[in-house]
């Protein structure tokens, strides 16, 4: 489902079925990185990619399920950062798997 700011809404969905966190984006893989963020950060990027997290978002109004691997890892911020941006930050990459319909 589309919002008046053209942006879609996409639920974090568990293993189990359950569902948590709500993540914004005009398309999933947007939301994606943002979940991504979220998730315990690595040393190095390559290390981060060696342990991708599988991680699934439903669109809200909708029965499709986006699967992404997704890591995360601590990066030094950059030289132009904002005063209260601290030094470390935590980035985050995704890789699209498939979509999958939910029957329920």
């Amino acid at each position: 489902m589309v919002r008046e700011d053209g942006k879609r809404n996409f639920v974090l969905r568990e293993e189990d079925g359950t569902e948590s966190s709500v993540f914004s984006g005009s398309m999933p893989r947007q939301a994606a990185l943002k979940a991504a963020r979220r998730l315990d950060p690595h040393g190095s990027e390559d290390e981060a990619r060696e342990h991708a997290t599988e991680i699934r978002l439903r669109e809200k109004g909708t029965d499709k399920v986006h699967i992404f691997h997704a890591w995360a890892w601590v990066d030094n911020a950059p030289d132009d950062k904002p005063d209260w941006m601290e030094g470390d930050i935590t980035k985050g990459n995704v890789s699209k798997q498939g979509i999958e319909h939910i029957e329920e």
